[in-house]
C-alpha cells in the first residue's frame, strides 16, 4: 500500500500532457560549483542536443535534487564522483529505481577504488606499473616497498583523482613521511613503479569498445597531467585527440581487456606507453569530455553515440524487441 501511495503520490504532481513529444527522460546530473567538472557548458549543451534529436527529453538537476531522480527514466552524472559524497547516493537512488544510470554504483566503487584496480590488474595479467600495498598498521612494508620498486616511486592513496592523492616519492625518508600522511585519511595506500612518459593514452570505452583516443601530455616543468599548487589553482599540460585506428593495437587491447570486467559503462581508460612496453595506469568511471577537446575527433557523433547507448538501454529494459544492442557501428 506505501508503496501504491508513493508512486501516486509522485505521479499527481507531474504536469499533465496530453502529447508527449519524447519518447523518455534523461537526467543530466551536474555541480556549476565544481572546480574541475568532467565536462564544459559546450559539451553538456552538445548531449542535451544529442538526447533531444534522438527522442530523449534531457534535463539538467544538481546535488540538491536527490528526491528528484524517479522523475526520470536515466542517469547521466557529469560531476566527479565519489563513494563518499551524493554522486554515489544518486547512483544507488537510479540503481535502485531501476533506472539506466552511468556512473552506476558499482562502477564507481570500483573504479575509485586504486587498490581493487591494482589487484584486477593482477590477476588478470594485464601490463601494469610494479606496485605493492602498503597497510597503516604494518610500518615494515614501506622499507620493502623502497628496496623492491626502487626511487623514484608513486604514492596513492585509494580514491584520488585529477593526479589529487598522488605524489612522487624521491627518498625513504620522503616515503615514510609522506605514507604517515596519506595514512591519516585511508588504512592503505599504494605504492607504484615510476614510469615516465611525456603523455598518457586516454582511451574512452562504451559498453566493452573504445569510443575515442586522447593523449594527454603533461603538465610543462611537472611529472603530472594536473599541477595543482598551495593557492587551489590547477594547470594541466596539452592534449592531442587522435581517431582509434592510430591507436597502438596493443593499446586498444588493454584498454578493452581491463574495462570490460568493471563494467558496461562509459569509462576513461590511463594508459602509459614506453618504447613497445605498456602499462594501464588506472580505470576513470567519470571520464572527461569537453567540447573542444575529446569530440574533436567525432564531433557530435561522440555526444550522439553516449545518448544512443541510453536509448538501447531503455528500448532493452522496457521490452521493446526492435532495439538493436549498442555495438559500437550502431552507435556512431
Amino acid at each position: 500500500f506505501a508503496d501504491a501511495l508513493n508512486r501516486f503520490s509522485r505521479k499527481i504532481w507531474r504536469k499533465p500532457q496530453t502529447r508527449k513529444p519524447f519518447r523518455y527522460e534523461l537526467a543530466i546530473l551536474i555541480n556549476p560549483a565544481e572546480k574541475l567538472p568532467p565536462s564544459n557548458r559546450k559539451a553538456l549543451s552538445h548531449f542535451r542536443r544529442a538526447g533531444r534529436q534522438l527522442g530523449l527529453d534531457v534535463a539538467f538537476i544538481g546535488p540538491k535534487d536527490l528526491h528528484r531522480v524517479a522523475e526520470f527514466d536515466a542517469l547521466f552524472i557529469r560531476e566527479t564522483t565519489s563513494p563518499n559524497d551524493h554522486t554515489y547516493r544518486f547512483a544507488q537512488r537510479a540503481a535502485a529505481e531501476q533506472m539506466v544510470v552511468i556512473d552506476d554504483p558499482t562502477s564507481i566503487m570500483r573504479c575509485t577504488n586504486k587498490v581493487y584496480l591494482d589487484n584486477l590488474l593482477q590477476s588478470r595479467k594485464i601490463p601494469a606499473p610494479k606496485s605493492r600495498i602498503l597497510n597503516k598498521d604494518r610500518p615494515e612494508q614501506r622499507e620493502a616497498a623502497a628496496s623492491e620498486l626502487g626511487l623514484p616511486r608513486v604514492l596513492k592513496i585509494p580514491d584520488g583523482s585529477f593526479s589529487r592523492g598522488v605524489e612522487r616519492i624521491e627518498s625513504l625518508d620522503e616515503l615514510k613521511t609522506k605514507a604517515t600522511e596519506f595514512f591519516k585519511h585511508s588504512a592503505l595506500v599504494l605504492a607504484q613503479e615510476y614510469v615516465y612518459t611525456e603523455y598518457d593514452w586516454r582511451i574512452g570505452m562504451l559498453d566493452g569498445q573504445p569510443l575515442y583516443a586522447c593523449k594527454y601530455y603533461m603538465s610543462r616543468g611537472h611529472w603530472q597531467i594536473y599541477q595543482h599548487n598551495a593557492k587551489g589553482q590547477t594547470r594541466s599540460g596539452d592534449f592531442e585527440t587522435l581517431p582509434l585506428d592510430a591507436v597502438p593495437a596493443k593499446v586498444l587491447k588493454a584498454a578493452r581487456n581491463i574495462s570490460q570486467p568493471i563494467g558496461r559503462g562509459l569509462y576513461g581508460v590511463d594508459i602509459k606507453q614506453s618504447g613497445d612496453k605498456i602499462y594501464v595506469i588506472e580505470v576513470n568511471d567519470n571520464p572527461s569530455i569537453d567540447a573542444g577537446v575529446e569530440d574533436v575527433v567525432l564531433g557530435q557523433q561522440l555526444y550522439e553515440a553516449i545518448m544512443r547507448w541510453f536509448l538501447n538501454q531503455l528500448d532493452t529494459s522496457r521490452g521493446n524487441q526492435a532495439a538493436s544492442q549498442p555495438t559500437l557501428a550502431n552507435l556512431l
